[in-house]
């Protein structure tokens, strides 16, 4: 994590398993027939929310990371149903409230109270960082 203040009211724990690491993503996916399936997953340029905003919005259940050189998968998003259990702190703190609003929206994630808690106004804002006053 950068040093960033995360202010988390919702009721989504957050871990800490990328630490600025590199390292591979999996997906474990619904498809439209409605069953799990495991999918590789790609981070677009320097966004590493992208990894999140691969599927439809409901479709992703879990997230796990494969850091260089290490053996063991971790899970650093997981869902079920409008409950995220868990988020890593990198990815969270590059949420917009936008990527909540569209892919998110419902879940725990979503909550007008943490928008106003960290002076988000636009979908451009960021969710769970202290925003600027304007």
């Amino acid at each position: 994590m950068n040093n960033v203040n995360l202010i988390n009211t919702t009721d989504a724990q957050t871990v800490n398993a990328i630490v600025g690491r590199t390292g591979k993503f999996r997906a474990i996916v619904k498809c439209r027939a409605g069953f799990l399936t495991v999918v590789d997953a790609e981070v677009y340029g320097d966004d590493l929310t992208s990894v999140l905003k691969n599927w439809k919005p409901k479709a992703l259940q879990t997230l796990e990371f494969l850091p260089e050189g290490c053996k063991h998968w971790l899970t650093v998003f997981a869902r079920t149903g409008k409950k995220i259990h868990c988020i890593d702190e990198e990815l969270i703190e590059n949420m917009t409230v936008g990527d909540i609003n569209v892919y998110f929206a419902g879940t725990t994630l979503h909550s007008q109270y943490q928008y106003d808690r960290v002076g988000a106004r636009t979908w451009a804002d960021k969710a769970f960082v202290q925003n600027k006053a304007a």
